[in-house]
């Protein structure tokens, strides 16, 4: 039977935190890979060794090696490797019948222990090397979490952006630090404390509990609930159509080009808490109602954009879904910058209200789908009722490369 790459699991307890069976092991092998905080647990293996450092295909390239050649490899990682570990990255590049893990307690694992916290449910996450978007909304939207943090999102760098999108500040939080070793040190603390503490260890585990966690409202807000300008917003039963279309899904990025006072970008940010929204305005007076209305309705993953489109697009992230709301003289270019930049299945929608707007769209985009809605609302009249027409819209959809 073929030797396997053996990845072994270690708490910061190092070697002594292992069963002697474990240790014997990695001293007979014929090639011990790891960090150097964790190769330097052994200082006394004589045969070759590979540190792991920002060289992951150098690694899988030594370890196919020494699979091929039938050496005994082991792999040192910390905690469980399976969990935001080495071991998942080795998975990519070998099977499951060539690998071996012994995993140690998680990091995870060690915390809510410390901390007599049950953990069952609570969103486990890594801010290592990745961006911090990718998990606040994570934390904003469960009750509990615990992340790993880095030198760069540390734990008061988590706290001060949670502080941004109004978690509440009394948030109880506890810092772990050095877990499993003789420094672990369990440091409890609300988060509006955590934002500011002047240092924590480089290995910790930042749990936070969140009473009141952020959860998605589903659109159809009235359009009273806006601060706008001259009632110029896009209607309640319009809006709702345009959201239907769109189709937002968990984490998409959206732009919402034309934002007017934002009613389309919030309520699409309310409906789904993960989703980045980018409400791109040109106009100070609607950014000001954008502003307000993001603060008084708690929309707080839209990010306002002020700027002329398409230029004020450039910098942003590739995006999922975008909305066009009403007209403009720069439609065309528009339009065919949105194309240029959507993601493959992403949808574009777009609301507008002239047949000369219809017709450039229709120009750059001929397969789009087109219906007119036309609404009209019951007004009371003394005891009757009739109807009042709003204007009539054109909702234009297109999706790129369509499967």
């Amino acid at each position: 039977m073929k030797t396997k790459i053996t990845v072994i699991g270690i708490t910061a307890g190092g070697a002594n935190s292992l069963p002697s069976i474990t240790a014997d092991r990695i001293h007979q092998c014929d090639l011990l890979v790891g960090g150097k905080r964790h190769l330097g647990y052994f200082p006394e293996y004589s045969e070759e060794q590979f540190a792991i450092g920002n060289n992951i295909p150098e690694v899988i390239d030594r370890l196919q090696r020494a699979n091929d050649d039938d050496q005994h490899a082991i792999v040192l990682a910390s905690g469980d490797p399976m969990c935001y570990g080495i071991g998942t990255t080795l998975r990519r590049a070998f099977t499951a019948d060539q690998l071996e893990i012994i995993p140690a307690p998680s990091a995870f694992q060690l915390a809510f222990a410390a901390i007599a916290e049950p953990w069952e449910g609570a969103a486990l996450l890594s801010a290592h090397g990745r961006p911090l978007d990718s998990i606040i909304w994570r934390i904003i939207t469960t009750e509990k979490a615990a992340i790993l943090t880095d030198s760069i999102n540390t734990p008061q760098i988590i706290a001060q952006e949670l502080l941004k999108r109004n978690m509440e500040p009394s948030a109880p939080c506890t810092i772990c630090e050095n877990l499993g070793s003789d420094r672990q040190r369990i440091v409890p603390m609300p988060l509006r404390d955590v934002a500011t503490y002047p240092d924590f260890a480089p290995l910790n585990v930042f749990v936070i509990q969140n009473a009141s966690p952020l959860r998605a409202v589903p659109p159809g807000l009235p359009d009273e609930a806006f601060a706008t300008e001259r009632g110029q917003i896009t209607k309640r039963e319009v809006r709702l159509l345009a959201l239907a279309e769109l189709g937002l899904h968990d984490e998409d990025v959206m732009w919402d080009v034309g934002a007017g006072s934002g009613s389309v970008s919030i309520e699409a940010a309310r409906s789904n808490p993960s989703a980045q929204v980018y409400a791109i305005e040109k106009r100070d007076p609607f950014c000001r109602h954008i502003a307000h209305n993001i603060s008084h309705l708690n929309a707080h993953n839209v990010h306002l954009i002020q700027g002329t489109a398409p230029g004020a697009l450039t910098p942003l992230p590739d995006p999922d879904v975008v909305f066009i709301g009403g007209s403009g003289e720069h439609m065309t270019e528009i339009v065919k910058y949105v194309v240029e930049r959507l993601r493959d299945g992403g949808r574009l929608v777009l609301n507008v209200v002239t047949l000369e707007s219809l017709a450039a769209v229709r120009q750059t985009l001929p397969t789009a789908k087109v219906n007119q809605v036309n609404i009209q609302r019951g007004v009371p009249i003394a005891d009757a009722l009739r109807f009042e027409a709003l204007n009539p819209v054109f909702i234009i959809t297109w999706q790129k490369n369509k499967q």
